[in-house]
């Protein structure tokens, strides 16, 4: 927020820890594919942490990108309009947020409104913008815009069967995290209650 003065202490250590979590190379990555995948009218911000997030602070960037994501007119967020009021600004990026929770992305793993429009936490906003994209990729549905090795690959199932009689196999084979008593002795041991004799 604009009122709120500097922090001390121990607030102020951790927030210089989530800053040093910033990549700046990764925020180059980003805009190169928030703008591919939203069209060329959108204006690139001069790199660094602060640009990035006052071009992603009013929601209407975001939630461009949620319905280049979709087929046409098929997009989660109906109505996207530049406001210079603070709760609109929010409520646009909670329904990007909203729409991100839908089209796939984990909820631990997105970031809060707060995060991006007080700017308080800039590597979680590009952590959920990445998972998007790696996602947006796995999926295959040819909606996503750009170099698919911008982002990391989503691992894939690898379901595998079994056939009756390599189950019943496995069934008769004792694994040692289970237990087992070979290797194991008592030799040495004495019972409970006899005390130990000193010579």
């Amino acid at each position: 927020m604009a009122n709120r003065g500097p922090s001390y202490g121990l607030s102020r250590e951790v927030q210089q820890k989530i800053d040093r979590q910033y990549d700046p190379e990764l925020e180059q990555v980003l805009v190169q594919w928030i703008v591919a995948q939203c069209g060329g009218d959108v204006a690139r911000p001069e790199p660094g942490r602060d640009n990035f997030q006052q071009w992603l602070k009013d929601g209407t960037v975001l939630c461009r990108l949620i319905n280049s994501l979709h087929p046409r007119g098929q997009g989660p967020v109906g109505k996207i309009q530049a406001s210079a009021m603070a709760f609109k600004q929010m409520e646009q990026i909670s329904q990007f947020l909203q729409a991100a929770e839908r089209y796939g992305i984990a909820a631990t793993d997105i970031f809060q409104t707060v995060d991006l429009w007080e700017g308080k936490n800039m590597a979680c906003v590009q952590r959920t913008l990445m998972n998007l994209g790696s996602l947006a990729v796995a999926k295959g549905e040819g909606l996503f815009v750009g170099d698919p090795n911008w982002f990391p690959k989503k691992s894939q199932e690898n379901r595998r069967v079994f056939s009756e009689d390599k189950l019943k196999e496995g069934q008769s084979v004792i694994g040692l995290q289970m237990g087992t008593n070979r290797g194991a002795s008592q030799a040495g041991m004495t019972g409970y209650g006899m005390p130990r004799q000193i010579l």
